[in-house]
């Protein structure tokens, strides 16, 4: 019941960013799971491209955009991974005309395994993503960032 007073208390825009960040989370979960990751990155850069809005009358914070992403996830059955929630977060900033940037990044773990992980960094921090080892990790890729 206090998840639903809570719910009720956001504002009109603040409900929708997290309606956004619910159905991308499943929507890129899904598509991850039936298609290469090549093809995903693709479709998420062509709906970002179109889908950014233009005329906010209550601008979305960048903290609002995180917040959503992290109750979405909270509540994905399964949970969602580093990636999901990455890529999430990098449609949403892109949407709200945030710079920012995205990473991918290997390491090699204690047992000689190599271990992938994503994360955003917005004006040089990590929003989404953060690890305590996180500078383990060798990035791979530095996609999103924006001038």
């Amino acid at each position: 019941m206090k998840q639903l007073n809570n719910l009720l208390r956001l504002s009109g825009v603040e409900r929708r960013v997290l309606l956004y960040a619910c159905l991308l989370l499943n929507g890129i979960r899904l598509a991850l799971w039936l298609l290469p990751f090549n093809m995903v990155r693709q479709r998420i850069s062509r709906l970002a491209s179109v889908w950014v809005c233009h005329n906010l009358t209550s601008p979305v914070s960048v903290g609002k955009i995180v917040w959503s992403v992290d109750i979405a996830s909270r509540y994905t059955p399964g949970g969602a991974m580093c990636l999901v929630r990455a890529l999430t977060t990098q449609l949403l900033l892109t949407r709200y005309g945030y710079t920012h940037q995205f990473h991918i990044g290997v390491a090699k773990s204690e047992n000689g395994n190599l271990t992938a992980h994503a994360w955003i960094e917005y004006k040089g921090r990590v929003i989404v993503g953060g690890l305590h080892n996180l500078s383990q990790f060798k990035p791979l890729s530095a996609v999103g960032a924006k001038q």
